[in-house]
């Protein structure tokens, strides 16, 4: 653990980053964000002294790292108590355990960032392929440098719009705060740092990699949802069918799904049959859905957030 006195605002968020080793790397992010924008605009008010003067000024009431440190882990400690959600009581029976899934706000959650997520991956894949494509085109011209640095701010922007909502859907910790771009750089120095920075390259790869994933996720919960419908509405359609005496061939649930419908499965078995089946297939796409946003999530954090 670093005992000296920071000297420069550098070495002060190495002392906070190694004080919170170990943490979430969102909550690190944040932490670093907050104490450095709190620095820099202090040491911008007290244009004629040193770092070192400011931050020995200002070590009582902003703290040491190791004491901010210790402020950021309690308080993520109680945000996360209170916005947990209350455990629900375990299911007294086998039934309840079945269907417990049903009540789970997480699955409905995932399966719509799914849906979602085509619409998405378009934009991520639309915003980096011609961001990209024009800074490489421009480059040869004076426009095209401070087109690169505001493509990549953009890229930035919408990297934590979607850490914001995967952690909304999937209540994986994200970061609240976006990466500080540090001291105020000379053009070309910070042109170099873009080019340098792995996180750059990464939400750009996250960007492209949306759009697959998009068209994937959405394809599943279409799928797993219109299919798992269509069986547990067959029954009910077949019995407002034979009560009201009518035969809309075209509207009937399986006829959607199945080119050639085998004479059982009108057979009040057969009903049962799909009934089941629908409910199971609609069971498993919300656990799908749930653990697909999880994982994803996971994901998203490995190329989104710094380490």
């Amino acid at each position: 653990m670093n005992t000296h006195a920071p000297r420069s605002v550098e070495d002060y968020l190495r002392q906070l980053r190694a004080a919170l080793e170990g943490q979430d790397p969102a909550l690190i992010q944040d932490a670093l964000y907050d104490a450095e924008e709190y620095l820099r605009a202090e040491i911008s008010t007290h244009a004629g002294k040193s770092e070192a003067d400011v931050l020995e000024l200002i070590a009582s009431t902003y703290g040491a790292p190791e004491e901010v440190a210790a402020a950021y882990r309690d308080t993520e400690l109680k945000v996360a108590a209170a916005l947990r959600a209350p455990p629900k009581p375990p299911a007294s029976s086998a039934f309840g355990r079945f269907f417990s899934i049903f009540g789970d706000g997480r699955a409905y959650a995932g399966l719509l960032f799914m849906l979602f997520s085509l619409a998405t991956g378009l934009l991520y894949f639309t915003v980096t392929m011609v961001g990209t494509s024009m800074s490489i085109g421009l480059a040869i011209l004076i426009i095209g440098v401070p087109f690169f640095i505001a493509f990549i701010g953009v890229t930035r922007a919408l990297a934590l719009v979607e850490c914001r909502l995967v952690e909304a859907v999937s209540g994986v910790r994200m970061p609240r705060r976006p990466q500080h771009p540090g001291a105020p750089q000379k053009f070309w120095a910070r042109v170099t740092d873009m080019l340098g920075d792995t996180r750059t390259w990464t939400t750009l790869a996250y960007n492209v990699l949306m759009m697959p994933l998009g068209i994937l996720y959405f394809t599943l919960a279409i799928f797993g949802v219109t299919l798992s419908l269509s069986l547990v509405a067959a029954p009910v359609y077949e019995i407002i069918r034979v009560i009201g005496g009518f035969e809309p061939e075209h509207m009937h649930p399986l006829k959607v799904q199945l080119i050639d419908e085998p004479a059982w499965l009108i057979t009040p078995l057969g009903l049962l049959l799909c009934f089941v089946v629908g409910v199971l297939l609609l069971k498993l796409t919300l656990h799908l859905s749930r653990g697909i946003v999880r994982g994803h999530a996971y994901l998203a954090k490995s190329m989104l957030v710094l380490p």
